[in-house]
């Protein structure tokens, strides 16, 4: 029963991190809840995670023309940084900050999400 559940995790994360949406946020959930990591593990995981799930998806948006690489060029560069200072942070803050931290997200991108209009 549990490689079920793993696949179906999985499955779902990559989907939905493939198009964009934030797999990430499934995969989390499932690691915590469902299988008690903690918090500071469980985003390990899902960056060791995202890492096949975006060169699969970069070279599909790439091959269909709709990346501007300059665009990402620069956004990338400052995701590096990003992720420098995040990571240090995240040993700063702890696991139960962490956890806050991400269900304040998760509930605010939730309430853009049901109010906002489409594009």
């Amino acid at each position: 029963m549990d490689f079920i559940m793993f696949a179906i995790a999985g499955f779902l994360s990559g989907v939905i991190g493939a198009m964009g949406i934030g797999g990430g946020g499934i995969l989390i959930i499932f690691l915590t809840l469902f299988l008690g990591v903690n918090q500071i593990g469980a985003q390990g995981i899902n960056l060791l995670f995202f890492i096949p799930v975006a060169v699969f998806s970069v070279w599909i948006y790439v091959k269909k023309g709709v990346i501007d690489k300059r665009v990402c060029l620069f956004t990338a560069l400052f995701g590096i940084a990003g992720a420098v200072l995040g990571a240090y942070l995240s040993t700063i803050l702890g696991g139960d900050m962490l956890r806050k931290i991400f269900g304040l997200c998760l509930i605010a991108i939730s309430v853009k999400e049901l109010f906002s209009k489409a594009r």
